[in-house]
């Protein structure tokens, strides 16, 4: 079977087909790019298998296209970029492994044993660079059948394929995931399904980073439910992420139930994803970030995985909350400050970053329900401040995120408060531009107290600087150094604290009167800074 849809239509296959040939080697394309042309979707990245040396290939290619080439002799790998495409090399083998190690014995070996060794038959499939079959598609074991189907299908005997390399079982339901992204449904069959139960044990050997990856590239797809459904239905869940599992299943005491919260934190997940899309395809959602010293901002342009993690740990602290009270039902109090404090758990589990990006997580499982009680309450602008100051920039992805966590059954209950929800996001508009809550910073300052008073760091500072802050959050004064300096003065007086001789009186002073050595009001950089970043 010979491609003539254009997909080798690039110049590099010609360039590597005629420098293989002058060296006696063959060489193919191999891989996703021949799944994906198939798909039509074709990408930036191309692998080449060689019969023979790939490095050797690599480098004369790239002496050919005038670019640089990296070399990866311990992996038998090359890697060079041409017009924006990035091309690996990597010689034909053929592997076998140990029972302790993913990591495989490499031999020298032909085409057919390298896609022996490939994981699925979808991702087995290549297109030869040889001129007298230039684009005939190699494919020995019916990946263009099992691509029209919708089908993932291992090479080789399912068991003997996880066993080797048990990270393709979570492969298997991330393309499952992935692949199913555009109206098309991918299933996993299944003899492997089964096989992955049966060898889910054999996680063990895998390092806890490589899962992640693949857990991150499962939450960035269009539906992510669909990979976590199956990773529980093949028992990979409980061994991966057992807090997750403890929200399956209902519980019913006098008649009364809850709702399946299993169920409703991957829906929140899928609907957190499609709003995130949504907001994408229009330019709406901003990313916040620290350059040399300067905040600025920019169009978020591809899903952002910390939010997908928020949205599937937001409800991890229900199992250890839930309560049954008569007269009230089940009840889940306090829930969001036990999640948030489960997350650094659960990202150092998973040896994932302890950063601001599991700060920023932390976060939104934490503030969760703010939002939702401002639609059930008044809305008053002293919430919608504090709202804003716990926040940060955060806010708008904090919104996205409680608005998708609306799932009722009720079609009437659901439109009331998402109507109340436009309400609240008219009045943080609001707020926002009148106070300038959101990048809040106090105008008193630690230093500034303590240069007023002649005093150490001590507990009083504290009580000085949160009195004014509540102050300004509670409309109670504006947010001005004038106005703040005399309230904090007053309430500094109440506690027996008197300034320094020689100190202007609350209204006179300026920045910088207070001593010639004295901070200028307003906060460093590190003093109650509520902007999260996750650059």
């Amino acid at each position: 079977m010979t491609i003539t849809q254009g997909f080798l239509d690039n110049r590099i296959f010609g360039i590597i087909s005629e420098i293989a040939a002058s060296k006696g080697v063959r060489a193919f394309v191999i891989g996703g790019y021949v799944r994906d042309c198939f798909l039509g979707r074709p990408g930036k990245d191309i692998d080449i298998v060689v019969e023979g040396s790939g490095i050797e290939l690599a480098e004369a290619v790239a002496d050919a296209v005038h670019t640089n080439v990296s070399v990866f002799r311990n992996f038998g790998t090359a890697m060079l970029r041409y017009r924006g495409i990035e091309v690996e090399f990597v010689g034909a083998r053929k592997e076998s492994y140990r029972r302790d190690s993913r990591k495989p014995i490499v031999e020298n070996g032909t085409l057919e044993d390298d896609q022996k060794r490939r994981d699925f038959t979808i991702n087995a499939m290549a297109f030869s660079l040889q001129k007298d079959d230039f684009g005939a598609l190699v494919d020995p074991f019916g990946g263009i059948r099992d691509l029209a189907a919708g089908i993932i299908r291992t090479p080789l005997d399912p068991d003997t394929t996880y066993s080797d390399d048990p990270l393709r079982m979570i492969r298997a339901i991330r393309f499952a995931t992935r692949l199913s992204e555009d109206g098309r449904e991918f299933r996993i069959v299944p003899e492997s399904l089964e096989s992955i139960s049966r060898n889910r044990n054999r996680l063990e050997i895998l390092s806890r980073e490589r899962i992640a990856e693949e857990l991150n590239k499962m939450l960035v797809c269009s539906r992510p439910s669909t990979g976590f459904r199956l990773m529980d239905e093949t028992g990979l869940l409980e061994l991966i992420l057992p807090q997750l599992c403890k929200l399956k299943g209902t519980e019913s005491v006098e008649g009364h139930g809850h709702k399946e919260n299993f169920s409703h934190t991957l829906e929140v997940l899928d609907n957190v994803a499609a709003a995130e899309e949504k907001a994408i395809a229009e330019g709406t959602l901003k990313d916040y970030c620290f350059e040399d010293g300067v905040m600025t901002e920019k169009v978020r342009t591809a899903p952002d995985v910390w939010l997908r993690w928020a949205a599937l740990l937001h409800d991890i602290g229900k199992p250890a909350t839930k309560r049954y009270e008569r007269g009230t039902g089940w009840t889940f109090h306090g829930h969001e400050i036990v999640g948030a404090r489960m997350v650094p758990r659960i990202f150092k589990s998973l040896k994932m970053p302890l950063n601001e990006k599991m700060k920023y997580v932390e976060k939104l499982v934490q503030l969760h329900l703010r939002p939702i009680a401002l639609v059930t309450e008044e809305v008053t602008d002293s919430a919608v401040r504090r709202l804003l100051f716990d926040a940060g920039n955060d806010i708008d992805d904090l919104m996205l995120l409680c608005n998708a966590d609306i799932t009722s059954k009720n079609p009437r209950k659901v439109e009331r408060l998402k109507q109340n929800f436009e309400l609240v996001r008219k009045k943080l508009a609001e707020v926002e531009a009148k106070d300038a809550i959101r990048n809040f910073k106090n105008p008193i300052t630690g230093e500034y107290i303590m240069e007023l008073y002649g005093i150490p760091p001590c507990r009083q500072i504290g009580e000085l600087k949160e009195y004014v802050k509540n102050a300004i959050l509670d409309g109670e004064i504006g947010n001005d150094f004038g106005e703040a300096d005399s309230l904090m003065r007053k309430k500094a007086a109440s506690m027996g604290l008197v300034p320094r001789a020689g100190v202007p009186d609350a209204g006179s002073v300026s920045v910088g009167s207070v001593s010639a050595g004295s901070v200028s009001p307003g906060e460093t950089e590190a003093e109650n800074r509520t902007i999260s970043s996750k650059s």
